[in-house]
């Protein structure tokens, strides 16, 4: 599968958000890096049929992104994402599965699978209102996973997860981009510099950098300091 975004802009009023920007996406993750106000988040809703680009196209394979097949293909964690703070976290998952229209019997085992996953297990039957930030961050990326997406879209994921959390949560996405689309923003380059193998990198919303990364290509701290300098 191709995930192609092909010339997106979105502008606001006088303001250019994201700037005629354009890329092709396969299995794998890539990290895309830029810091707060660089226009990730805005391109991320617009990959995620959130927003409507001001001109541009972005498809799989072919597929429209406001289509229903494209959604069908889609995980998306924002980076607040919205949940129920009544919910236990065993009821939302398996609500999220229910909007999704996974069958029942599945949707039952795969929650139980992704709240392993999570390690979220012991406490599925607690309301999320009691959870901490990176408890709740996991429940959000356990709904992303529900469907087992072609395509997965993570907006800063690791934000609020302590330091084990952020390891248990990178080897989780290098283990998924191995069969997956990968699409993971961050403005923390060791998020992602040990499972990313392609990295984009933006600036007052432009695109600086794409290009496929490893540990022969140096130091990415340095390489990103000296892109957004």
């Amino acid at each position: 599968m191709i995930l192609s975004v092909d010339r997106i802009t979105k502008q606001y009023k006088n303001k250019l958000a994201v700037d005629r920007i354009s890329f092709n996406l396969t299995e794998g993750v890539t990290g895309l890096l830029g810091a707060n106000g660089a226009g990730k988040t805005t391109l991320m809703r617009m990959m995620s049929g959130i927003l409507t680009p001001t001109s541009g196209e972005i498809s799989a394979d072919g597929i429209a992104v406001q289509t229903e097949e494209y959604r069908s293909l889609l995980g998306y964690l924002p980076q607040d994402f919205g949940y129920y703070p009544e919910f236990t976290a065993r009821e939302f998952i398996r609500y999220i599965a229910a909007l999704k229209g996974i069958e029942k019997k599945h949707a039952r085992q795969k929650t139980e699978e992704l709240l392993e996953t999570v390690g979220l297990s012991d406490v599925a039957g607690k309301k999320i209102k009691t959870f901490s930030g990176g408890m709740k961050q996991r429940v959000g990326i356990a709904q992303a996973l529900v469907n087992d997406p072609a395509i997965l879209i993570l907006d800063e994921p690791t934000a609020g997860l302590d330091p084990k959390e952020r390891v248990r949560f990178r080897n989780l996405i290098a283990d998924i981009g191995k069969d997956t689309i990968v699409l993971f923003s961050t403005h923390i380059v060791s998020d992602i510099e040990h499972i990313a193998s392609n990295v984009l990198i933006m600036r007052d919303g432009q695109l600086v950098h794409e290009g496929e990364w490893n540990e022969e290509s140096g130091d990415l701290e340095q390489f990103y300091m000296e892109e957004i300098d």
